[in-house]
């Protein structure tokens, strides 16, 4: 799939997404037909057998990127503070996928703050050359525009990394009327947006409001931002979400849809038709 961008969701299949991607053998040979990008949240909480990484690459073109999340237990439990081994067991067991690897996501807790810099640095000078990473925090300090964060953009433009954009405005400018929206509420981090300028290819994540046209005002300064890392020659990812993620193709057809006005040369989405208003309360 040839696109001036990565797109994506959270997650390669749905319930609800059935009627709406093409025919395939599997949930994600289907979803990468139409997205050239995943989040690969479940290594986050488990780590893939080599079996299913040998699958999973068999089910995917050569232009897909799967952009993983360390395991909590690296990241979360011991704050990156674990030494090489259950890195290198993590990074080995993804082998079967090297071709088709995305930068992976170090996601860090909000407990990860700024005396923990040294423990960011030493980890990530630790990891194999060939390995590219992309860098989220959630420690307000690294929000305040003071020398916290301008220590964590200097070290991670040092290194050539990008950092993470959580977008949940959109979100949290909703009103919790519904149980997947006041569970994305209560679980997803309420942050500024602070974008970090850079070489590397940015890397957007956005919750978006259970009302679908809601999204429109929050998607369009993206689109703007977006369209001027493509023409820069930069090839961003995008990744979208949804209190419920079965509102997410939704969501992602409509954001391609608004870029499209801005590059009326992009292809369309591979979607069918929806078969009701998502997000409706």
């Amino acid at each position: 799939m040839k696109r001036p961008y990565f797109l994506g969701c959270p997650q390669w299949q749905h319930p609800a997404w059935d009627g709406r991607l093409p025919a395939g053998n599997s949930p994600l040979e289907r979803y990468s037909q139409v997205f050239n990008a995943v989040e690969g949240n479940t290594s986050f909480y488990a780590t893939p057998s080599a079996r299913q990484c040998e699958q999973w690459r068999a089910q995917v073109p050569a232009g897909f990127r799967f952009l993983f999340k360390f395991p909590r237990q690296i990241t979360h439990d011991d704050l990156l503070r674990g030494g090489k081994e259950p890195v290198r067991a993590f990074v080995d067991r993804l082998a079967p996928l090297n071709d088709v690897l995305g930068p992976f996501l170090l996601q860090l807790p909000a407990a990860f703050g700024p005396s923990s810099l040294a423990d960011l640095w030493r980890f990530l000078e630790a990891l194999p050359a060939s390995l590219d990473c992309t860098v989220e925090v959630r420690h307000r300090d690294f929000f305040a525009k003071g020398e916290a964060e301008k220590a964590l953009n200097g070290g991670l433009r040092e290194r050539q990394l990008a950092r993470v954009c959580f977008d949940s405005r959109a979100l949290f400018a909703a009103s919790a009327e519904d149980p997947a929206t006041r569970d994305a509420q209560r679980k997803k981090p309420r942050l500024p947006v602070h974008v970090l300028p850079g070489e590397v290819a940015p890397v957007i994540r956005y919750v978006g409001h259970p009302d679908l046209q809601a999204n429109r005002l929050f998607l369009a300064p993206w689109v703007e931002r977006v369209v001027c890392w493509i023409e820069a020659g930069k090839q961003p990812y995008v990744f979208i979400h949804m209190p419920d993620n079965g509102d997410a193709l939704a969501l992602a057809a409509l954001w391609h849809e608004m870029l499209a006005e801005r590059l009326p040369w992009l292809a369309s989405l591979a979607l069918g038709q929806q078969v009701s208003q998502p997000g409706l309360f």
